[in-house]
C-alpha cells in the first residue's frame, strides 16, 4: 500500500496542470461523457502497461519525431472539427457511430500523453520498485492508473460545468483554442527534434501552422455559407 499510495500521489501531481487535463475540458464540449471516460481510461490501461512493463526499453526505440508529429496532427484535427462541424451535427454522429467518438479520444488521448512527463514518471517509478517483484509491479500499475484518472476527471468535471454554464459558441470556440495551441506546440518540438534549435525548425513550425489556419478558415466559411443555405 506503501508503493501504491507514493505512485499514486506522485502521478496525480505530475498531472496537474497536464496538457491532457486541458484536451478533457475541451471534448466535453463535443463527446458524451461515457464515451470520454471509455477512449481514456483504455488509453490510461494501455499507456500505463507500457510505462510498467515496457516503457523502459520501448523508450530506446520510439521515433518521438513521429510521436510527437502524430500529436499535433490528431489536435490540428480537433480543432478544425470544432470549426468545421456544429454541437447539433456532432451529437447526431455520436448516436450513429457510437464506437467513433471512443476510437478518437483514444487516439487523441494516448498519443497526447505517450512520451509525456507523466508516463516518463511512471517509467521511472516502475524502475525504482517493480524490480523487486510482480507484486510490486502490479502496486505500480494500479497507482499510476488511479492517479492519472482522478487527475484527469478534475478536467472533465471542469469541462462538465462549463458545458453547463457557458453557451455551445463559447465553448467550441475554447475548444478549438486548447487544441489548435497544443497542436503547434507539438509540432514545434516535432521541428526542433528534426531540424535541431534553429532557423528551420522555426519556419516549418509557421509554415504547418499557417496551412492549418487556412484550412481552419475554408472550413469557417464552408460551414457557414452552409448554414446560410439552409435557411
Amino acid at each position: 500500500m506503501v508503493i501504491f499510495l507514493t505512485v499514486l500521489a506522485t502521478i496525480f501531481v505530475a498531472e496537474m496542470g497536464d496538457k491532457t487535463q486541458l484536451l478533457l475540458v475541451a471534448m466535453s464540449s463535443k463527446y458524451k461523457i461515457p464515451h470520454i471516460l471509455t477512449g481514456t481510461w483504455l488509453a490510461t490501461i494501455v499507456l500505463n502497461l507500457l510505462a510498467v512493463g515496457l516503457g523502459a526499453a520501448l523508450g530506446n526505440y520510439l521515433d518521438m519525431r513521429l510521436i510527437k508529429t502524430a500529436a499535433g496532427i490528431a489536435f490540428f484535427w480537433f480543432a478544425y472539427a470544432a470549426v468545421r462541424e456544429d454541437g447539433e451535427e456532432e451529437e447526431e454522429k455520436e448516436v450513429k457511430h457510437g464506437l467513433g467518438p471512443v476510437f478518437a479520444i483514444f487516439c487523441s488521448f494516448f498519443i497526447g500523453e505517450l512520451g509525456d512527463k507523466t508516463q516518463l514518471s511512471g517509467i521511472t517509478l516502475a524502475a525504482n520498485y517493480a524490480g523487486s517483484g510482480i507484486q510490486n509491479a502490479v502496486y505500480v500499475f494500479l497507482g499510476c492508473t488511479v492517479g492519472l484518472i482522478l487527475a484527469d476527471l478534475i478536467g472533465l468535471i471542469v469541462g462538465v460545468v462549463l458545458k453547463s454554464k457557458v453557451p455551445t459558441g463559447v465553448l467550441n470556440k475554447l475548444s478549438f483554442v486548447i487544441f489548435a495551441v497544443f497542436g503547434v506546440l507539438s509540432i514545434k518540438e516535432a521541428a526542433t527534434l528534426i531540424f535541431g534549435k534553429g532557423s528551420a525548425a522555426i519556419l516549418s513550425c509557421i509554415v504547418v501552422t499557417a496551412v492549418f489556419a487556412a484550412v481552419c478558415a475554408l472550413g469557417f466559411h464552408h460551414r457557414k455559407k452552409a448554414e446560410q443555405d439552409g435557411r
